[in-house]
């Protein structure tokens, strides 16, 4: 687990994390940037997604995290890339057809692509 100096992972906590064997590695002292991609996903799936949902149970939790990852690697797009795909996959490509929508977790998550003549 990659933990920032903040002060909330006290002595304590880290202890019980190497106890329960897992590695746990700190950021450098005044590195605010080496964060910045995992803060940037956190609050995705938070807005997009988990903030949206009651949960009944670790499945639910589960479920709707595998839906919003395989919605966020290959059908949303992403501004830090020119606002394309991070995986284009051949129904993403195609420019012809009449435009059809992927829906994930009950329509809360949509890919609009075209479909194939």
């Amino acid at each position: 687990m990659i933990l920032d100096r903040d002060t909330k992972y006290c002595d304590a906590f880290r202890t019980i994390l190497v106890r329960e064997d897992i590695e746990v590695i700190r950021l450098p002292p005044r590195s605010p940037n080496l964060n910045a991609f995992a803060e940037r996903f956190v609050r995705s799936i938070k807005s997009e997604c988990l903030n949206r949902m009651t949960f009944f149970g670790q499945a639910s939790l589960q479920h709707a995290i595998s839906h919003f990852m395989a919605h966020y690697h290959n059908e949303r797009n992403h501004q830090g890339v020119g606002n394309r795909l991070l995986q284009c996959s051949a129904v993403a490509g195609s420019l012809t057809g009449p435009v059809r929508r992927r829906q994930r977790l009950g329509g809360m998550l949509s890919f609009y692509h075209s479909a194939t003549a």
